[in-house]
């Protein structure tokens, strides 16, 4: 079932985020959020995801989903390394080895040992988006997923994410139509 968002309304201190916000995700591909920054793309994941609370409005198709995501921030348990963070969230049929597979699929090799905060930015990102993708889901949200990396990397990543995703609903906030060309997306611009 696709997801639809109608008429949701966000204000923070008297000051509108989201007003009536009308959108359908499509089940089962990559849709990407756009739009200038501050209005909003952020807040609606939150809402998507259940952390806030839309003032008014209803989301269809959301319930009983298991919800995955990568926030703007990399949000790792710092004195871990990047195979222990990527665990926490998984099934217990992910192994090591798997992680370990994953993580180099998208190009990092030298994190094994390392707490990750001794890590670059880029390579935290990459472990945040590993994380995200092993972990059981039915929706995948991404804020900004590929920041930090350069384009090498980025095409990398993306490759990984359509590859891990088939046929999977995922929500990728971005502000580069570069990006969701090589994700081959539905595009939603938020206004």
């Amino acid at each position: 079932m696709d997801i639809r968002v109608k008429n949701i309304n966000k204000s923070f201190n008297g000051q509108h985020v989201l007003r009536d916000v009308n959108m359908t995700i499509p089940k089962g591909k990559i849709t990407c959020i756009m739009g200038a920054s501050g209005i909003g793309k952020t807040t609606l994941a939150y809402i998507l995801m259940d952390l806030l609370k839309a003032d008014s409005g209803e989301i269809y198709g959301l319930q009983g989903n298991k919800v995955s995501a990568v926030f703007q921030e990399d949000r790792l348990i710092e004195h871990w390394d990047a195979v222990k963070n990527i665990l926490l969230v998984c099934q217990s049929e992910v192994t090591k080895e798997n992680v370990n597979e994953n993580l180099k699929e998208i190009g990092l090799t030298e994190y094994e040992g390392k707490s990750v905060k001794l890590l670059s930015g880029g390579m935290r990102r990459r472990v945040a988006v590993v994380r995200a993708a092993l972990s059981d889901y039915d929706l995948l949200i991404m804020d900004e997923p590929f920041k930090g990396l350069d384009e090498a990397l980025k095409k990398q990543v993306i490759n990984y994410i359509k590859k891990k995703n088939k046929e999977k609903t995922v929500v990728i906030i971005t502000h580069e139509k570069e990006e969701v060309a090589l994700l081959d997306a539905h595009v939603i611009t938020m206004i």
